[in-house]
C-alpha cells in the first residue's frame, strides 16, 4: 500500500501584522499628530501575538501612546488597545476606530 501523506494545514501565522487598512488609518492620525507638532518619530513592532505601533514625542524618549492589535484577545476584551507612557491600559474594544477617538480628540480646537 501507499503512504499517506497529511494534508497542509493553515498553520498560525508567524507573525502579526496590521493590514492596509488599519495602517493607512494609523499615519493618517500619525501624519495629523506629526503636523499639529506633538509627535516626531514612530516605531512598528510585528511578533508573533502582537503588532505595537509606538509614537514618540522625541526619538529618545519611551513612547507617548502605543496601539497594539493582539487577535488573540478578539472574543474576549477586544484585539485592539491604546496604551498610555506609563504602560496603562487607557481603551481597549474591537474596532480600530473607537481605540483612535481619545487620540484625535487632542486634535480638536475650538474655533470662534
Amino acid at each position: 500500500m501507499g503512504s499517506v501523506t497529511p494534508f497542509p494545514s493553515a498553520a498560525q501565522p508567524t507573525q502579526t501584522s496590521f493590514d492596509r487598512a488599519e495602517l493607512s488609518r494609523i499615519m493618517d492620525l500619525y501624519g495629523r499628530m506629526v503636523s499639529a507638532g506633538q509627535w516626531r518619530d514612530y516605531a512598528i513592532h510585528l511578533g508573533r501575538d502582537v503588532a505595537v505601533f509606538s509614537a514618540f514625542r522625541r526619538t529618545a524618549e519611551r513612547p507617548e501612546v502605543r496601539i497594539e492589535k493582539r487577535p488573540a484577545l478578539r472574543h474576549r476584551q477586544g484585539m485592539w488597545a491604546l496604551i498610555g507612557e506609563a504602560g496603562a491600559v487607557l481603551k481597549r474594544g474591537q474596532e480600530l476606530a473607537g481605540i483612535l477617538a481619545p487620540v484625535e480628540r487632542r486634535l480638536l480646537k475650538i474655533v470662534d
